[in-house]
């Protein structure tokens, strides 16, 4: 009898056992499932080639400097295509809206060299590599001389979202910031 209650307490202990590991495992894969569907780090978006393409940081500065490197250069071609087909590009509220590739291709100076030359020059870029949005710290002259900041969203690669916030301001960079230097 003794003999006959320990195997049933020893098997109703397996059962139990392997009961724990079998939900255990349920739990762990359900959560790791959870888990990367809500990652940052594994989440997808869909293009035309089927997968985005994210960019690191030394990336996003050549991609920002090629923008101002056709605009210095009176190259329309060579900055319009740092941005997306369907791209924005907006001075908020509403002072500049520029919509797709070829509206920017013109805005900046289409076939012909613009009249005075654009001349831009960044001082400070960051990226956030995860949310692939970037800004940059400027200078631009073209019939006036602005000092400002643009906010990116890189899509596939290239910008895809410019938001620019800009101060009119006869002063040159280091006049400018010349009580909060960095």
């Amino acid at each position: 009898m003794k003999t006959m209650n320990i195997v049933k307490i020893t098997f109703r202990v397996w059962v139990v056992f392997f009961g724990l590991v079998i939900i255990s495992s349920l739990v762990f894969s359900e959560n790791l499932t959870k888990a990367q569907t809500n990652s940052k780090s594994v989440k997808i978006t869909p293009t035309e080639n089927g997968m985005t393409k994210k960019i690191k940081t030394a990336e996003f500065k050549k991609l920002v400097q090629t923008v101002a490197d056709g605009w210095n250069e009176g190259n329309a071609r060579k900055a319009a295509d740092c941005f997306t087909e369907d791209a924005i590009y907006i001075e908020p509220p509403d002072k500049q809206v520029y919509v797709g590739r070829k509206a920017l291709f013109e805005f900046f100076g289409g076939d012909k060299k613009p009249d005075p030359p654009m001349s831009m020059t960044w001082h400070h870029l960051a990226f956030d590599e995860d949310g692939q949005i970037g800004f940059g710290e400027y200078t631009y002259q073209g019939n006036n001389r602005y000092h400002g900041i643009v906010i990116v969203k890189i899509k596939s690669g290239k910008i895809g979202n410019w938001r620019e916030y800009q101060y009119k301001s006869e002063l040159k960079w280091k006049d400018f910031v010349e009580k909060n230097p960095f």
